[in-house]
């Protein structure tokens, strides 16, 4: 069971949520805790000592559904005609993720660095290598 509620998610939508929405914004939220726990494992004993606040979590696991729901087939934009219009990826994107500034405000820093091959170079060469080139 998720820290925030389907209450959070229709207090954070722009109309009443359906009754199937309703019940596919629980399941959601039950992924979207799942999601912040692979990197959050104590989440939960993070928010009751303290070192999470409760809101900021019910917040971006609320944020994660909505995108999913106002926009459940993904779609970037849509054409008729001359009619057509787009959707913000950062606000609809149809995809239950947790966005960089979400993970910030839960105190998860994204870092950067390099895959890169390790590569033993010797420092001298074996006798058989030393000869005279001159």
């Amino acid at each position: 069971m998720s820290i925030a509620t389907t209450a959070d998610v229709q207090a954070r939508f722009h109309r009443d949520l359906e009754p199937h929405e309703l019940a596919q914004a629980g399941v959601l939220l039950d992924d979207a805790e799942l999601l912040i726990r692979a990197e959050l494992p104590d989440l939960r004993g993070q928010v009751a000592t303290g070192v999470l606040e409760k809101a900021a979590v019910v917040m971006v696991e609320a944020n994660m559904v909505c995108r999913v729901l106002r926009n459940p087939e993904g779609f970037a934009q849509e054409s008729d005609g001359n009619y057509s219009y787009m959707l913000s990826g950062q606000v609809a994107s149809g995809r239950l993720e947790v966005l960089d500034s979400e993970w910030a405000l839960l105190g998860v820093r994204a870092g950067v660095f390099v895959i890169a091959p390790r590569l033993d170079i010797p420092t001298h060469l074996p006798p058989a290598w030393v000869g005279d080139f001159g």
